[in-house]
């Protein structure tokens, strides 16, 4: 089971942008990759996946405004979060199905 660690959250005002990133512990080119993120009392829902060839998928809230990527080589994957809005701040988790998940990185968006 891979041990995913994400990094790059904080305040940001909104409009503003963040680069979320996921590093794994061991290979993941095999595999399909995503980011998931929770708002306080609220049910963790799906922001976007990768498959190992490249295909992506969106929710719809965060279509035009999210991109999601890979670097095979460095074992990492990235979440490019653009316009943001007071409504996105959750903490933000990286999943590797069917079970590794990372501690999180709290995004908050906040003038």
């Amino acid at each position: 089971q891979l041990q995913l660690v994400e990094s790059g959250g904080g305040l940001v005002q909104p409009g503003g942008s963040l680069r979320l990133s996921c590093a794994a512990s061991g290979t993941i080119f095999l595999y399909v990759m995503g980011w998931y993120r929770q708002a306080p009392g609220k049910q963790r829902e799906l922001v976007a996946t990768i498959s190992s060839g490249g295909n992506t998928y969106y929710a719809d809230s965060v279509k035009g405004r999210f991109t999601i990527s890979r670097d095979n080589a460095r074992k990492k994957v990235y979440l490019e979060m653009t316009s943001l809005k007071p409504e996105y701040a959750a903490v933000y988790y990286c999943h590797q199905p069917p079970g590794s998940w990372g501690q999180g990185t709290q995004v908050t968006v906040s003038s």
